[in-house]
Protein backbone atom coordinates (compact mmCIF):
# COMPACT_ATOMS: atom_id res chain seq x y z
CA UNK A 1 0.00 0.00 0.00
CA UNK A 2 0.96 3.49 -0.78
CA UNK A 3 2.85 5.97 1.56
CA UNK A 4 0.30 7.32 4.22
CA UNK A 5 0.50 11.77 3.56
CA UNK A 6 1.42 14.10 6.29
CA UNK A 7 -0.81 16.27 8.56
CA UNK A 8 0.54 19.35 9.31
CA UNK A 9 2.64 19.95 12.56
CA UNK A 10 1.28 23.41 12.91
CA UNK A 11 -2.76 24.94 13.82
CA UNK A 12 -4.44 26.97 11.79
CA UNK A 13 -2.98 29.65 13.48
CA UNK A 14 0.48 29.08 13.01
CA UNK A 15 1.32 27.44 16.52
CA UNK A 16 3.26 24.15 16.98
CA UNK A 17 0.72 21.19 17.66
CA UNK A 18 1.34 19.10 20.12
CA UNK A 19 1.47 15.68 18.54
CA UNK A 20 1.79 12.94 21.28
CA UNK A 21 -0.64 10.10 20.78
CA UNK A 22 -3.66 10.80 23.73
CA UNK A 23 -4.13 7.06 26.00
CA UNK A 24 -6.71 4.94 24.88
CA UNK A 25 -10.04 5.32 27.08
CA UNK A 26 -12.14 3.05 28.76
CA UNK A 27 -13.56 0.89 26.47
CA UNK A 28 -17.16 1.16 25.07
CA UNK A 29 -20.02 -1.53 26.75
CA UNK A 30 -21.10 -1.95 22.79
CA UNK A 31 -19.29 -1.98 20.00
CA UNK A 32 -19.57 0.75 17.29
CA UNK A 33 -18.68 2.26 13.72
CA UNK A 34 -16.28 4.94 13.27
CA UNK A 35 -17.88 6.55 9.86
CA UNK A 36 -15.33 8.37 9.18
CA UNK A 37 -12.04 8.40 8.98
CA UNK A 38 -8.55 9.37 7.17
CA UNK A 39 -6.23 6.46 8.05
CA UNK A 40 -4.27 8.09 5.12
CA UNK A 41 -3.05 10.71 6.72
CA UNK A 42 -0.38 10.13 8.96
CA UNK A 43 0.30 12.52 12.33
CA UNK A 44 2.69 12.29 14.70
CA UNK A 45 3.80 8.58 15.75
CA UNK A 46 1.78 7.51 12.66
CA UNK A 47 -0.65 4.39 13.26
CA UNK A 48 0.01 1.80 10.25
CA UNK A 49 -3.88 0.57 9.64
CA UNK A 50 -3.41 -2.40 11.42
CA UNK A 51 -2.16 -0.92 14.64
CA UNK A 52 -5.16 1.89 14.28
CA UNK A 53 -7.61 -0.99 13.47
CA UNK A 54 -6.19 -3.01 16.37
CA UNK A 55 -6.29 0.14 18.39
CA UNK A 56 -10.10 0.90 17.85
CA UNK A 57 -11.00 -2.69 18.47
CA UNK A 58 -9.49 -3.15 21.76
CA UNK A 59 -11.88 0.07 22.73
CA UNK A 60 -15.47 -1.26 21.37
CA UNK A 61 -14.49 0.32 17.53
CA UNK A 62 -13.90 -2.61 15.27
CA UNK A 63 -15.50 -0.89 12.21
CA UNK A 64 -14.18 2.11 9.88
CA UNK A 65 -15.29 3.72 6.74
CA UNK A 66 -11.82 5.35 5.53
CA UNK A 67 -13.04 8.09 2.74
CA UNK A 68 -10.30 9.24 0.27
CA UNK A 69 -11.08 13.17 -0.29
CA UNK A 70 -9.14 12.69 -4.01
CA UNK A 71 -7.84 10.56 -6.32
CA UNK A 72 -4.89 9.29 -4.52
CA UNK A 73 -6.79 9.37 -1.32
CA UNK A 74 -9.72 7.83 -3.00
CA UNK A 75 -7.38 4.66 -4.64
CA UNK A 76 -5.87 4.14 -1.10
CA UNK A 77 -9.07 3.86 0.32
CA UNK A 78 -10.46 1.32 -2.34
CA UNK A 79 -6.96 -0.21 -2.24
CA UNK A 80 -7.61 -0.84 1.96
CA UNK A 81 -10.80 -1.79 2.07
CA UNK A 82 -10.19 -4.61 -0.21
CA UNK A 83 -7.68 -5.67 2.20
CA UNK A 84 -8.81 -5.09 5.67
CA UNK A 85 -12.19 -7.00 7.05
CA UNK A 86 -12.63 -4.14 9.74
CA UNK A 87 -12.41 -0.95 6.63
CA UNK A 88 -15.28 -0.41 4.07
CA UNK A 89 -14.37 2.92 1.72
CA UNK A 90 -15.61 5.89 0.57
CA UNK A 91 -14.71 7.91 -2.66
CA UNK A 92 -14.68 11.01 -3.87
CA UNK A 93 -13.45 14.67 -4.55
CA UNK A 94 -13.27 16.84 -1.69
CA UNK A 95 -15.22 20.38 -2.74
CA UNK A 96 -11.45 22.30 -1.80
CA UNK A 97 -10.03 19.53 -4.53
CA UNK A 98 -13.10 20.47 -7.18
CA UNK A 99 -11.83 24.07 -8.41
CA UNK A 100 -7.76 23.50 -8.30
CA UNK A 101 -9.38 20.39 -10.67
CA UNK A 102 -11.35 22.36 -12.27
CA UNK A 103 -8.91 25.16 -13.09
CA UNK A 104 -6.64 22.44 -14.75
CA UNK A 105 -9.45 21.46 -16.79
CA UNK A 106 -9.07 18.09 -14.91
CA UNK A 107 -12.11 18.20 -13.51
CA UNK A 108 -14.25 16.12 -15.52
CA UNK A 109 -11.56 13.13 -16.06
CA UNK A 110 -11.15 12.74 -12.24
CA UNK A 111 -15.06 12.38 -11.44
CA UNK A 112 -14.98 9.65 -14.25
CA UNK A 113 -12.39 7.82 -12.11
CA UNK A 114 -14.30 8.50 -9.58
CA UNK A 115 -17.15 6.73 -10.64
CA UNK A 116 -14.95 4.01 -11.82
CA UNK A 117 -13.73 3.43 -8.13
CA UNK A 118 -16.82 3.48 -7.03
CA UNK A 119 -17.54 0.35 -9.36
CA UNK A 120 -14.36 -1.51 -8.39
CA UNK A 121 -15.32 -3.44 -5.06
CA UNK A 122 -18.26 -4.37 -3.11
CA UNK A 123 -16.39 -2.74 0.47
CA UNK A 124 -16.75 0.41 -1.72
CA UNK A 125 -20.14 1.96 -0.01
CA UNK A 126 -19.90 5.62 0.16
CA UNK A 127 -19.32 8.58 -2.69
CA UNK A 128 -17.84 10.89 -0.34
CA UNK A 129 -16.70 13.52 1.44
CA UNK A 130 -18.29 15.82 -1.39
CA UNK A 131 -20.29 19.20 -0.71
CA UNK A 132 -19.50 22.59 -0.60
CA UNK A 133 -16.94 24.44 1.80
CA UNK A 134 -17.33 28.32 2.10
CA UNK A 135 -14.22 28.46 4.14
CA UNK A 136 -11.38 27.56 2.10
CA UNK A 137 -12.76 28.34 -1.28
CA UNK A 138 -13.37 31.74 -2.17
CA UNK A 139 -16.49 32.83 -4.62
CA UNK A 140 -14.11 32.09 -7.34
CA UNK A 141 -14.41 28.80 -6.62
CA UNK A 142 -18.11 27.93 -5.66
CA UNK A 143 -19.13 27.03 -9.19
CA UNK A 144 -16.84 24.51 -9.85
CA UNK A 145 -17.80 23.19 -6.42
CA UNK A 146 -21.06 23.07 -6.98
CA UNK A 147 -20.87 21.55 -10.36
CA UNK A 148 -18.92 18.73 -8.51
CA UNK A 149 -21.49 17.96 -5.82
CA UNK A 150 -23.64 18.16 -8.13
CA UNK A 151 -21.89 14.92 -10.01
CA UNK A 152 -21.11 13.33 -7.37
CA UNK A 153 -25.25 13.56 -6.27
CA UNK A 154 -25.89 11.97 -9.62
CA UNK A 155 -23.37 9.02 -9.30
CA UNK A 156 -24.35 8.09 -5.91
CA UNK A 157 -28.17 7.33 -7.22
CA UNK A 158 -27.13 5.54 -9.86
CA UNK A 159 -24.58 3.45 -8.21
CA UNK A 160 -26.89 2.87 -5.10
CA UNK A 161 -23.97 4.46 -3.05
CA UNK A 162 -24.25 6.19 0.24
CA UNK A 163 -23.55 10.00 -0.23
CA UNK A 164 -21.32 11.73 2.26
CA UNK A 165 -21.98 15.43 2.58
CA UNK A 166 -18.98 17.73 3.36
CA UNK A 167 -20.68 21.08 4.49
CA UNK A 168 -18.39 23.97 6.06
CA UNK A 169 -20.25 27.50 6.47
CA UNK A 170 -22.57 26.23 3.64
CA UNK A 171 -25.54 25.14 4.98
CA UNK A 172 -28.08 26.43 2.64
CA UNK A 173 -26.22 25.94 -0.40
CA UNK A 174 -25.92 22.21 0.50
CA UNK A 175 -29.87 21.96 1.10
CA UNK A 176 -30.07 23.99 -2.63
CA UNK A 177 -28.07 20.93 -4.31
CA UNK A 178 -29.81 18.38 -2.18
CA UNK A 179 -33.72 19.86 -2.84
CA UNK A 180 -32.72 20.22 -6.55
CA UNK A 181 -30.93 17.19 -7.80
CA UNK A 182 -33.18 14.60 -4.78
CA UNK A 183 -31.34 13.41 -2.07
CA UNK A 184 -30.45 9.51 -2.39
CA UNK A 185 -31.86 6.63 -0.23
CA UNK A 186 -29.00 7.09 1.92
CA UNK A 187 -26.90 10.70 2.54
CA UNK A 188 -25.08 11.23 5.88
CA UNK A 189 -24.06 14.73 6.90
CA UNK A 190 -20.52 14.47 8.03
CA UNK A 191 -19.24 16.42 10.68
CA UNK A 192 -22.41 17.75 11.74
CA UNK A 193 -21.70 21.48 11.53
CA UNK A 194 -24.92 23.55 12.12
CA UNK A 195 -27.58 24.07 14.74
CA UNK A 196 -31.03 22.19 16.23
CA UNK A 197 -32.65 24.08 13.20
CA UNK A 198 -30.26 22.88 10.62
CA UNK A 199 -30.27 19.44 11.97
CA UNK A 200 -34.07 19.13 11.54
CA UNK A 201 -34.28 20.73 8.14
CA UNK A 202 -31.17 17.65 7.01
CA UNK A 203 -33.48 15.29 9.14
CA UNK A 204 -36.88 16.24 7.16
CA UNK A 205 -34.72 15.17 3.96
CA UNK A 206 -34.05 11.72 5.08
CA UNK A 207 -30.77 12.29 6.22
CA UNK A 208 -28.13 11.03 9.22
CA UNK A 209 -26.40 13.49 11.21
CA UNK A 210 -23.02 12.44 11.71
CA UNK A 211 -21.28 13.99 15.07
CA UNK A 212 -17.28 14.47 15.40
CA UNK A 213 -15.26 15.67 18.63
CA UNK A 214 -16.57 19.17 17.52
CA UNK A 215 -19.82 18.12 19.72
CA UNK A 216 -17.36 18.21 22.63
CA UNK A 217 -15.61 21.15 22.15
CA UNK A 218 -16.72 23.92 25.05
CA UNK A 219 -17.47 26.49 22.19
CA UNK A 220 -19.92 24.62 20.41
CA UNK A 221 -23.44 24.52 22.24
CA UNK A 222 -25.21 24.35 18.87
CA UNK A 223 -23.79 21.35 17.72
CA UNK A 224 -24.77 19.94 21.46
CA UNK A 225 -28.17 21.34 20.44
CA UNK A 226 -28.44 19.45 17.04
CA UNK A 227 -27.49 16.16 18.46
CA UNK A 228 -30.08 16.62 21.60
CA UNK A 229 -33.38 16.99 18.48
CA UNK A 230 -31.92 14.13 16.48
CA UNK A 231 -33.90 11.05 16.69
CA UNK A 232 -31.72 7.95 18.07
CA UNK A 233 -32.04 6.04 14.96
CA UNK A 234 -30.47 9.05 13.20
CA UNK A 235 -27.40 9.44 15.29
CA UNK A 236 -24.22 8.65 13.89
CA UNK A 237 -20.14 9.14 15.63
CA UNK A 238 -17.09 9.60 13.55
CA UNK A 239 -13.68 11.05 14.29
CA UNK A 240 -12.27 12.55 11.19
CA UNK A 241 -9.46 11.79 12.08
CA UNK A 242 -6.42 12.64 12.19
CA UNK A 243 -8.45 15.43 12.56
CA UNK A 244 -11.03 17.49 15.34
CA UNK A 245 -9.78 15.31 18.43
CA UNK A 246 -12.54 15.11 21.34
CA UNK A 247 -12.13 16.94 24.12
CA UNK A 248 -10.15 16.81 26.83
CA UNK A 249 -7.13 16.25 23.67
CA UNK A 250 -8.34 18.55 20.91
CA UNK A 251 -5.47 19.56 18.83
CA UNK A 252 -3.74 15.57 19.23
CA UNK A 253 -3.93 13.66 16.63
CA UNK A 254 -6.82 11.51 16.91
CA UNK A 255 -8.00 8.06 15.75
CA UNK A 256 -10.67 5.62 16.14
CA UNK A 257 -9.91 4.17 19.61
CA UNK A 258 -10.55 8.21 20.35
CA UNK A 259 -14.06 7.49 19.56
CA UNK A 260 -15.15 6.42 23.19
CA UNK A 261 -15.00 10.01 24.01
CA UNK A 262 -16.85 11.39 21.72
CA UNK A 263 -19.66 8.24 22.43
CA UNK A 264 -20.14 9.03 26.30
CA UNK A 265 -20.29 13.17 25.65
CA UNK A 266 -23.26 12.28 23.31
CA UNK A 267 -25.11 9.85 25.37
CA UNK A 268 -24.39 12.72 28.60
CA UNK A 269 -25.96 15.44 26.08
CA UNK A 270 -29.07 12.91 25.60
CA UNK A 271 -29.65 11.47 28.51
CA UNK A 272 -29.77 7.88 27.37
CA UNK A 273 -27.48 4.76 28.87
CA UNK A 274 -24.77 4.80 26.93
CA UNK A 275 -24.75 1.06 25.99
CA UNK A 276 -27.99 1.55 24.66
CA UNK A 277 -26.79 4.65 22.50
CA UNK A 278 -23.50 2.49 21.28
CA UNK A 279 -25.77 -0.44 20.16
CA UNK A 280 -28.57 2.17 18.19
CA UNK A 281 -25.54 4.14 16.45
CA UNK A 282 -23.81 0.58 15.37
CA UNK A 283 -27.14 -0.15 14.34
CA UNK A 284 -27.56 3.21 12.04
CA UNK A 285 -24.29 3.14 10.66
CA UNK A 286 -24.94 0.01 9.70
CA UNK A 287 -28.52 1.14 7.71
CA UNK A 288 -26.83 4.07 6.30
CA UNK A 289 -23.63 2.51 4.79
CA UNK A 290 -25.97 -0.60 3.26
CA UNK A 291 -25.39 -3.22 5.69
CA UNK A 292 -23.09 -4.78 8.50
CA UNK A 293 -19.35 -5.79 7.03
Amino acid sequence: MSQARSRSSTNEDGSRRDRERPPAPEPLPHPVVDNHCHLDIADGDWLSTEDAVAAAAAVGVPRIVQIGCDLPGARWAVQAAAEHDALVAGVALHPNEAPLLAERGELDAALAEIEALAQTHDAVRAVGETGLDRFRTGEDGYAAQVASFRRHVDIAKRLDKTLVIHDRDAHDGVLEVIDSEGAPDRWVMHCFSGDADFARACLDRGAWLSFAGTVTFKNAQHLRDALAVAPQDRVLVETDAPFLTPTPYRGRPNASYLVPHTMRLMAQVRGEDLGELCAAVEANTYAAFGGAW
